[in-house]
């Protein structure tokens, strides 16, 4: 396999930028299926496949969002054509069977409530990445963010019988206006963050 060229890095990483301000540019159901299509196939452990993600599109549905949004975010969530919330399952070992065949214990294993949590918590964050890759890769730009208060989004969008899904963070989707970005803050250098033992 050949590595990404140039452009392709700068798409994903290098020139990718956290937006807050939006163009009137709207996003169309048939791409935010097709950033899914995209990010559901890097792995997780054992295809477990924890992440669910509730695409807000509407402004009533995004109303039902405000109360929980830090004041910092009202006005970039509130003005993005589309945000999503990234969840992730709990009880995402009922689908082992399927995504997972060669190994039936695995259900039983990952149904214990403490393995069930750190699991789909870091494999969901993890899917998490994936889908912001995913929608870059679509020519989107991401406002990735927390700011929010988790227990009223659950309560608002996940009451039962989907109390077994949990927010994990919130990330606005569109077409950022890149007029209105700061400059890029700097990142840490390799010898600040890596050791080659």
């Amino acid at each position: 396999m050949n590595p990404l060229n140039e452009e392709g890095m700068d798409l994903l990483f290098r020139k990718a930028r956290t937006h807050r301000v939006w163009l009137d540019k709207p996003v169309n159901d048939d791409l935010l299926r097709q950033l899914y299509d995209l990010m559901k196939w890097p792995p997780t452990s054992a295809t477990c496949s924890p992440a669910r993600i509730v695409f807000l599109r509407t402004r009533q549905a995004k109303e039902r969002l405000r109360p929980a949004l830090s004041r910092g975010n009202v006005d970039k969530t509130m003005t993005a054509p589309v945000t999503a919330i990234l969840a992730y399952d709990l009880k995402f070992y009922e689908n082992m069977d399927r995504l997972y065949p060669e190994n039936p214990a695995l259900r039983e294993r990952f149904a214990s409530p403490d393995l069930a949590e750190v699991t789909a918590f870091r494999n969901g964050t993890l899917q998490g990445a994936y889908f912001i890759i995913a929608a870059r890769a679509l020519g989107l730009d991401c406002g990735p963010m927390s700011g929010f208060d988790n227990a009223r989004v659950d309560a608002e969008f996940f009451r039962a019988p989907l109390e077994h899904l949990k927010s994990n963070f919130l990330c606005n989707l569109g077409y950022g206006d890149a007029s209105k970005l700061s400059p890029r803050n700097l990142r840490l250098q390799f010898d600040e963050a890596c050791q080659l033992l």
